[in-house]
């Protein structure tokens, strides 16, 4: 069972017209949601978009079975951001404890539809993101691991507060859940800020 939370249903006021709505994901959402994830980063479906990561990787970016372990997972959560009635972006996020013991959270498998980016509403979910684990789970700072060869999608989450650490952390290489990687040099590192 999820951790409950509180979501803001009211549209943040960069966004653009259109009924906004935030809510958790539920197990039958997990075909649209990886229909989502996978139209942001993968195929030539993503290349509509900016986020998408097609001159990285091959395969796949998630599956339903990842996705529906998320939902199913303690101290875990999937945020969904709809716009008429379907998905339109969303996020995960997971309750951790820091290295000084204190409450954290992560951010991840954040997808906007690729139609709907360059408008705000990537903003808004990462702010409602940010919003809810501050306020629910009392969270300190918000972490989350890029993909180093992203200098642009770094670049767009320093602007918001984000501050490289430098620790770093291999790509997944021969896993292909997580995709075929296209060149030899791919690894993660951590994005932290603080939320007070």
């Amino acid at each position: 069972m999820n951790v409950p939370i509180t979501v803001n249903a009211q549209e943040p006021a960069d966004v653009p017209a259109g009924d906004l709505r935030f809510r958790t994901a539920a197990e039958d959402d997990v075909p649209a949601l990886v229909a989502l994830v996978e139209s942001a980063y993968r195929g030539e479906t993503s290349r509509a978009g900016w986020t998408t990561e097609a001159d990285l990787l091959d395969g796949q970016r998630t599956d339903p079975e990842g996705v529906a372990e998320i939902i199913r997972t303690p101290d875990s959560l999937i945020l969904v951001a709809e716009r008429d009635g379907r998905p339109a972006a969303c996020c995960q996020l997971e309750r951790r404890t820091g290295e000084a013991g204190e409450p954290v959270a992560y951010f991840g498998m954040f997808a906007v539809r690729p139609t709907l980016q360059g408008g705000g509403l990537g903003k808004a979910v990462l702010a409602e993101a940010e919003r809810l684990v501050r306020v629910e789970w009392g969270a300190r700072e918000m972490h989350m691991t890029v993909i180093t060869a992203r200098d642009d999608l770094i670049a767009w989450y320093e602007r918001r507060g984000y501050v490289r650490t430098g620790k770093r952390s291999p790509f997944p290489y021969g896993d292909e859940r997580f995709g075929i990687p296209r060149r030899p040099d791919l690894e993660f590192e951590l994005l932290v800020k603080p939320l007070r």
